[in-house]
């Protein structure tokens, strides 16, 4: 993240809102944190992916070419990828926190989280998700109900670390060759219960991509 000038993804978690899901402050521990993004055009679509502990140390970065139909299945898939990667390094105990630039898709997958906890109820809202997706969406559901605690952060594009990588992907080539990190975090240092959460009040809305 250092390369883009970006603040650490645990950073941009902790001041971004979590759609359906409070924010309390213990919840900024999570684990491992994942920045996803997909982009589609005419001329080729992308997709990237950024994971790092919550010191910030690097685990992967993926940047890769991608043959989308559109924006939406791009960011479904993007997703898709980095809970594949993390799952195969991460025990089933992790807590995980998703950056994602997508409005849907976020709210999504907070659903789902809802929904993974309480089954015999389901999701507080219906999911809405785009045909083309749908596939995509049933791994990422899968991959959320095998980690411990997942939850997704709304960020706009322009923040988002995983941006470049999907947008020029063959600019970025070189990242997926970099030696991969399997680093599991210390335990956290328990914080003050009584400092208040960053507020989810008076946010504009993002429109979704």
């Amino acid at each position: 993240m250092a390369a883009y000038g970006r603040p650490a993804l645990r950073d941009l978690f902790d001041e971004s809102p979590t759609p359906h899901i409070a924010h309390p402050p213990r919840t900024h521990h999570r684990d491992f944190y994942i920045a996803s993004d997909g982009s589609f055009s005419d001329a080729g679509g992308g997709l990237g992916v950024i994971i790092e502990t919550r010191d910030g140390e690097r685990v992967v970065r993926r940047s890769l070419p991608d043959d989308v139909p559109d924006n939406n299945t791009a960011e479904y898939r993007a997703l898709h990828l980095g809970l594949d990667i993390l799952s195969a390094r991460a025990p089933r105990d992790t807590q995980v926190g998703v950056l994602i630039d997508h409005d849907n898709l976020a709210a999504n997958v907070n659903r789902a989280t809802i929904a993974a906890k309480q089954p015999s109820i389901g999701p507080p809202h219906p999911f809405r998700v785009p045909g083309s997706s749908r596939h995509h969406w049933r791994g990422i559901r899968a991959r959320i109900a095998g980690f411990q605690e997942l939850r997704a952060a709304r960020i706009d594009s322009s923040e988002n670390p995983a941006h470049p990588l999907a947008n020029t992907p063959e600019q970025y080539a070189h990242v997926n060759h970099e030696p991969e990190r399997c680093v599991l975090p210390p335990q956290p240092v328990e914080t003050d219960p009584t400092h208040p959460p960053p507020s989810r009040a008076n946010r504009p809305r993002h429109a979704s991509d």
